[in-house]
């Protein structure tokens, strides 16, 4: 009778949404599919043509000649780290202050167009879980555990006076480690996939907004890298590093680091290893803003400023170099600091890579790019594997944006933003971006 009781029982049809009168760009050409229609079943889009998909109509389905993307991807950024204050985090933050900014950040990224994100250091599993769960509403999200991170590195969070070893706020709540020999790797880099890792970050070089390393610093031992990428094979996952100068970047790859961060000394040497080898590579292209070094955390600390002219003029080459040795780029934004803030330098970011690459290039970083890189995270700690992200094709996820406009011929229609600070506030989602669906759900809608 349970037998039979079952077998009758039907499945319920799977949600179904049809787009109409679209123009798709697929992530990939430079020539969106004129008068198209896609249909999402589930969660997966099911079926892209140019010709009448055979289902009944609706004048809701019809989108008006605007254009669907995918979902936009930014494969570095920091949900958890609030700044301004990040080279000296008051140690009186508990994990309600960086739960409460990081839901806020996870809302203001899926409302700025952003189906996906890679958190590049500092956030463990919490926050996917939450957002796949529904508690709250934000991207895919891909995150790193904590930082892993040598004594007086990138992320080296301690005060001034503490004693190497000692555990901070940021260690206990397991968003830097400080490493020192492989066994510490190995310790700290199971212990991020334990809370939750898709894959690990290792803080190679230093920086310019930060206490005590010099960006020309080369963190970490050859076997300190290996031991991150031999820990991240275990869980068929990879390695991001943060890498200023060309040696870093150079070692990196060659202890088999997939996914390069910053990579402000790139050029066509390591352009080639990295062809060679598959990898990526993710540039803040606000380093290269002219207003840099006018910026109140860079000018107002006579350290800063130093580095910060040092490194302008290291990395001048940067972008004539992507563009005679084209390697694959990710989008990246870096940003440290409020929520409001934020979403200002994501629109800038975007207006940058304009400016520099042109829209088709800026499309295809901000969309398949993006989602081949999450896809290095492999099929153990991947946690989104029935389809492809950063793509419109039949079988990929349905995380889909319609738009005014055609985004390869005025890209500002995606939301871009041509100033950073002394920026005025940015509405909560842009204008031009009508539909937001991620994962067959929308969560934002405009057209009627």
């Amino acid at each position: 009778m349970h037998a039979n009781l079952v077998q009758s029982q039907e499945t319920p049809a799977p949600r179904q949404t049809l787009f109409t009168n679209v123009h798709v760009f697929d992530g990939v050409n430079a020539q969106r599919i004129e008068n198209a229609s896609v249909l999402v079943e589930g969660n997966l889009i099911k079926t892209v043509s140019t010709a009448a998909i055979g289902l009944a109509l609706r004048p809701e389905d019809d989108a008006g000649g605007r254009t669907l993307t995918p979902g936009p991807i930014d494969p570095h950024a920091h949900s958890m780290l609030m700044g301004p204050s990040l080279s000296a985090p008051p140690p009186t933050s508990t994990w309600e202050d960086f739960g409460i900014h990081a839901t806020r950040m996870a809302e203001m990224y899926l409302m700025q167009g952003f189906t996906t994100v890679r958190d590049a250091g500092g956030a463990n599993g919490g926050l996917r879980r939450a957002i796949d769960s529904g508690q709250i509403v934000g991207p895919r999200y891909y995150p790193s555990g904590a930082f892993l991170s040598t004594r007086g590195g990138h992320a080296d969070f301690a005060n001034f006076t503490s004693p190497p070893g000692a555990a901070t706020n940021f260690s206990r709540l397991n968003m830097a480690q400080e490493v020192s020999g492989v066994d510490d790797v190995y310790m700290f880099g199971r212990n991020n996939f334990r809370m939750g890792a898709t894959q690990l970050k290792f803080m190679q070089s230093g920086g310019v907004v930060s206490a005590f390393d010099p960006w020309q610093l080369l963190a970490g031992s050859k076997e300190e890298i290996e031991a991150a990428v031999q820990v991240a094979s275990e869980y068929r996952s990879y390695v991001m590093a943060h890498s200023y100068r060309k040696e870093a970047i150079m070692s990196a790859l060659e202890a088999g680091v997939m996914s390069i961060e910053h990579g402000f000394s790139f050029d066509c040497d390591i352009a080639e290893i990295m062809n060679e080898k598959g990898a990526y590579i993710t540039t803040n292209l606000t380093a290269f803003d002219p207003g840099l070094l006018d910026i109140p955390a860079v000018k107002n600390q006579p350290s800063s400023l130093a580095k910060a002219i040092s490194a302008s003029a290291t990395f001048e080459n940067y972008i004539p170099n992507m563009k005679k040795c084209p390697v694959k780029r990710g989008f990246q934004t870096d940003c440290v600091g409020t929520v409001e803030a934020c979403n200002i330098q994501i629109a800038y970011e975007k207006h940058l890579n304009n400016e520099f690459f042109g829209p088709h290039q800026s499309m295809v970083t901000l969309t398949s790019i993006g989602g081949e890189i999450a896809e290095l995270s492999g099929d153990f700690t991947n946690p989104y594997t029935l389809g492809k992200l950063g793509v419109i094709e039949e079988g990929a996820y349905a995380d889909i944006l319609l738009i005014d406009g055609n985004p390869l011929e005025d890209f500002s229609v995606v939301g871009t933003g041509d100033q950073w600070f002394g920026a005025d506030p940015r509405p909560e989602s842009p204008e031009t971006i009508r539909l937001i669906m991620k994962d067959g759900e929308i969560f934002k809608n405009t057209l009627n």
